[in-house]
């Protein structure tokens, strides 16, 4: 079965958010907003998009951080009965003219997890271009290959199967961690993943909620925490390798 539906998690993201929205519809994909305790003004957007057909809004009291938010989401979105999710960012930094290449690429391979391959053009922050480099070389000695080219790009369609199986047993990261720790654990689990080339840009008056000093703190102890679990894992993981 290939039943797919969107997951966005979403705080504070009330300008870019129906635009995002409206692309999603155009490519037929139902839509699972998950509000992350936002400002007022956030969740009455959410709401009034919630009354559209195939909207679904769950929302959160506390804020969770991004992986909180998507993990609530594709909870959800298997609650409602759909078997895969594209996650997909609130801000509008990636390039949903992508969406058939994935949901063609999920259908044709469904137990894999497709993942987007970001090329960024100019608008890209520097900063966090180069950190990216860094998180690059912690995944692969931490997942022991070369299979993850990108871990931190968050538009990926995640088969929701065996990917609850991994959140609903393991204590998952909950904010910008998220996104490389759930790769490494699936690839440690041997998941199939497939990698598509997409475009990302960052508007100018984009809202980001990366936080540079704590969020690349909680990265670097997410990479160390993997790293002592690999090593414990190390001959699993290779035994499962070689099986396959």
């Amino acid at each position: 079965m290939h039943k797919p539906c969107a997951v966005i998690p979403v705080y504070n993201h009330e300008h870019a958010l129906p635009a995002v929205v409206s692309d999603l519809q155009r490519a037929g994909l139902p839509c699972v907003l998950v509000d992350d305790a936002s400002s007022p003004a956030c969740a009455s957007v959410l709401a009034q998009l919630a009354t559209q057909t195939d909207i679904y809004l769950v929302s959160l009291s506390v804020n969770q951080g991004k992986g909180g938010a998507v993990m609530a989401g594709l909870r959800e979105a298997a609650r409602l009965g759909f078997s895969h999710a594209l996650q997909v960012d609130a801000d509008g930094q990636h390039d949903l003219g992508d969406i058939g290449r994935f949901l063609e690429l999920s259908q044709n391979d469904p137990q894999a997890l497709v993942c987007g391959y970001p090329q960024y053009d100019a608008s890209v922050p520097k900063g966090r271009l180069y950190a990216r480099y860094l998180t690059h070389v912690w995944v692969w000695i931490n997942s022991l290959s070369l299979q993850i080219p990108d871990s931190m790009c968050g538009f990926r369609v995640y088969p929701l199967p065996a990917t609850l199986a991994l959140i609903n047993s393991v204590k998952l990261g909950r904010r910008m961690d998220f996104d490389p720790e759930i790769l490494v654990r699936l690839a440690w689990r041997n998941q199939p993943m497939r990698w598509l080339p997409t475009r990302v840009h960052y508007p100018q008056d984009g809202l980001s909620h990366f936080r540079l000093v704590h969020d690349n703190a909680l990265i670097s102890k997410m990479h160390t925490k993997l790293f002592f679990g690999m090593l414990l894992r190390a001959p699993l993981i290779v035994w499962r390798r070689w099986r396959a």
